[in-house]
């Protein structure tokens, strides 16, 4: 939280989750009292269904598109948010042709190579293409990302057959 509150408030609203946009992501399953801000115990609660819940990877798969058209040799990156404090590494992918990316940690990060996937967790996503070394996706997709996802059981999003990011200039 100390990460987050910088009004001391205790809880985080709306122009403190723009900065914890994985959390920001998770409203629905966070915000158990609707005052539309999440409290450390609100938080709490939620990893403790994680735990409970015994999902320790989870696969997903992400559809990108650019100014309505499949966005191919993006990388596709899900950043654990700090308050993780380093437990959950990062994990990301490549779109193809079609724009499609299935984010999974690092093969020496995987308690099996045969199964991919994304520790729970809640993510800053990240989507980058750099041509010619520079960047061709606005800021605010990568370094600046306004982009979140919850992975868990019941998240926002991973019912779906792929997780849109529709990204424009």
């Amino acid at each position: 939280m100390e990460l987050y509150d910088s009004d001391g408030s205790g809880s985080l609203e709306a122009a403190e989750l723009d900065k914890a946009s994985g959390i920001k992501a998770a409203m629905t399953q966070l915000d158990k009292d609707g005052d539309g801000a999440v409290s450390k115990s609100e938080i709490s609660s939620r990893v403790s269904e994680w735990t409970s819940s015994k999902l320790g990877l989870s696969s997903l798969r992400c559809r990108v598109s650019q100014n309505g058209r499949p966005l191919s040799d993006a990388t596709v990156t899900f950043e654990p948010e700090p308050i993780f404090d380093g437990a959950i590494k990062a994990g990301s992918a490549v779109t193809d042709a079609n724009g499609i990316a299935n984010p999974s940690l690092p093969e020496a990060d995987l308690p099996n190579p045969l199964f991919g996937g994304l520790r729970v967790g809640f993510y800053k996503v990240k989507i980058s293409k750099v041509v010619n070394g520079k960047e061709t996706i606005p800021a605010k997709y990568n370094t600046e990302t306004t982009l979140g996802q919850e992975i868990g059981p019941n998240a926002e999003g991973l019912g779906k057959d792929f997780l849109d990011y529709k990204l424009t200039n």
